[in-house]
């Protein structure tokens, strides 16, 4: 089963070099991208920044939607929606939700983090059941690790070549996210020549991903550390997703002339 938007999400968080010196983002920062199978435009996703609270602790509320559109959407209907609320001290994740329909296939699942016993909660409304289950400590979700990331990235420290490890947990495990960083790259964007960092996140090679390393994403190489462009070789075809909007940046957006 060929799961588009589950795919963009899960490919733009990234694990690279880290230093705590910088923010790259606010509340009200949006993204909008578009998403080709082949030929087709096959789906459309978008990421928002909101100001939100939980026990009286300040977060960032980010959502993820991705929808198919065109023919696809008529034979195989894709709406997945995940959700992280992500602490705004420490980029650490309260609260992490994922509903998703994909060609008829659902998961309708919550997680509630425990960073004090690094436990995390996990409820799931499909099945009814309630799981609790250890993580490794500081762990991210599959949301919240793109921003703790684009908010941590050193482009001074790492290197061609370099090899980087997040943990995660992500339905109802932990697992390592390991990423090479392939170097710098201009490339050519709908708003202009944007100059990128590039890498080349491990994947599971099989029913969904054609090798362990069938993924390429640029990112801004400025303040803001944004996700520009992603490419996959799937073991059906390939994908390709743009940044195809944005406002509420909250850096200048670094491009050349």
């Amino acid at each position: 089963m060929l799961k588009k938007g589950f795919i963009f999400f899960i490919c733009i968080g990234l694990s690279i070099q880290i230093s705590n010196a910088q923010s790259a983002f606010k509340d009200g920062e949006w993204l909008s991208f578009k998403i080709k199978y082949g030929w087709f435009n096959a789906s459309k996703a978008s990421l928002t920044i909101r100001q939100d609270s939980i026990d009286g602790n300040p977060v960032h509320h980010i959502v993820g939607y991705g929808k198919s559109t065109g023919l696809l959407d008529v034979f195989f209907k894709v709406r997945d929606r995940f959700e992280t609320y992500l602490d705004s001290k420490t980029t650490l994740p309260h609260r992490f939700i994922r509903d998703t329909y994909e060609g008829g296939y659902t998961k309708n699942k919550e997680i509630h983090f425990d960073h004090n016993s690094n436990t995390a909660t996990v409820k799931d409304y499909k099945h009814d059941t309630v799981h609790k289950h250890s993580f490794i400590k500081n762990s991210q979700d599959m949301l919240s690790s793109l921003y703790y990331l684009r908010n941590t990235v050193d482009e001074n420290k790492i290197k061609k070549g370099d090899e980087f490890v997040l943990n995660m947990f992500f339905d109802e495990e932990n697992f390592d996210f390991k990423v090479k960083f392939l170097g710098t790259e201009i490339i050519e964007t709908k708003f202009g020549d944007v100059e990128c960092l590039v890498f080349k996140p491990f994947v599971k090679s099989g029913r969904v991903f054609k090798e362990e390393e069938s993924v390429t994403i640029w990112i801004s190489n400025d303040k803001n550390k944004i996700p520009l462009q992603m490419e996959a070789e799937l073991a059906v075809g390939s994908l390709i997703a743009k940044l195809d909007n944005f406002k509420g940046l909250k850096h200048p957006f670094k491009i050349r002339m």
